[in-house]
């Protein structure tokens, strides 16, 4: 299989060349776990390690290798091989790390579209929604939006939350599908293009595994029933893993979250919320907290119906979360910089000492 089936293209041969990676085979990282990973190359799936030197130098989470990463490797047999370098990633989705203050999760890396999963029964929660378009646009990752499970429900209801997408969501494609009948299969496969990343976002629960299996035409992730006490199947995915489909696109599938930590989300926030971003320039007060001042633009525009009062409070608890995020991270920079200091005064000193002997 060549380097472009599963995404190589001229940017990242460019990297590269700029990076001085031509000695190294190429690959990319279509599974995780646990710091072993699974590499595809022209050559087949290969099982692979970081090197030493990559493993002591990486400072976070973020510098050893993710699902979607291309990686310089030395091959050593025909089923293993040695990881010594990261490309630059064009984009990664990541959020923040669930009870890691500071600390960013890598999602997937290299993606150029998140499918976000919604089911239309009781999972469906437009708040979540907002969120993963957030990450999306922080990561320059281009979202749509996938309702499944439009069997259990009615043409009404499905009408109705289309319409209450659109109310809060602007210039982002809607596909409603039902994995059971295949109905909006057709639609979606339209905007499945070969050789691009395709990254799958959602709850646990929602179809995600059943639609890769659907795209895919094989059963490549196992699914459960649906419970009958909940209405929901049961997720069985465990792990972020790579697969090129039939069309040659390429889909990664992933873990149900139930938490959608906010990050470094800023440029996402400004393009999710832009409305009330333009809106806040209009305040009497330079520093209005749109909470009760004379004078807000945003309370204005809440109480005209210009801006759905939902959206807004949930622009402000992931307002909150960013600054959270950012406090902490500062302090844990802050915190890391003390102790390489006292690190190297220790070595100093160690050094002094065999110095005098």
């Amino acid at each position: 299989m060549k380097l472009e089936s599963f995404g190589y293209n001229k940017q990242f041969e460019q990297l590269r060349i700029e990076n001085n990676l031509q000695q190294f085979e190429v690959g990319r990282v279509i599974l995780e776990h646990k710091e072993r990973y699974i590499v595809k190359t022209e050559f087949g799936d290969l099982e692979a390690e970081i090197t030493g030197n990559l493993r002591f130098s990486a400072e976070s989470r973020e510098d050893f290798p993710a699902v979607g990463d291309w990686v310089a490797l030395t091959i050593y047999d025909s089923e293993f091989a040695i990881i010594h370098k990261i490309f630059p990633r064009l984009t990664m989705i990541s959020r923040e790390a669930i009870g890691q203050f500071g600390e960013i999760q890598i999602i997937a890396t290299n993606i150029d579209y998140a499918l976000l999963i919604q089911a239309t029964d009781n999972n469906f929660n437009i708040n979540r929604l907002e969120r993963y378009l957030t990450i999306c646009h922080t990561s320059k990752v281009s979202p749509i939006i996938v309702l499944t499970k439009i069997d259990l429900i009615s043409d009404d209801d499905l009408s109705n939350i289309i319409e209450s997408i659109n109310q809060r969501v602007k210039n982002v494609p809607i596909v409603a599908i039902s994995n059971k009948t295949d109905v909006g299969f057709e639609k979606l496969n339209q905007f499945i293009e070969k050789e691009k990343t395709y990254c799958m976002l959602g709850s646990s629960g929602v179809g995600k595994s059943t639609l890769l299996n659907n795209l895919s035409g094989k059963n490549i992730m196992k699914t459960d029933e649906i419970s009958k006490s909940t209405n929901k199947g049961k997720h069985v995915t465990t792990h972020r893993e790579l697969t090129v489909l039939e069309n040659g696109a390429i889909l990664i599938d992933n873990p149900g979250m139930r938490e959608v930590g906010i990050g470094d989300s800023s440029k996402g926030l400004e393009i999710v919320f832009d409305k009330i971003i333009e809106l806040s320039k209009n305040c009497k007060f330079k520093n209005c907290t749109h909470k009760n001042e004379l004078g807000c633009a945003i309370i204005e525009a809440i109480e005209n119906d210009v801006i759905d009062k939902n959206s807004y409070q949930n622009y402000l608890k992931m307002e909150k979360e960013k600054q959270h995020f950012e406090s902490t991270l500062l302090e844990r920079r802050k915190k890391d910089k003390e102790f390489g200091k006292m690190v190297k005064g220790i070595k100093k000193d160690i050094k002094n000492r065999k110095q005098s002997w």
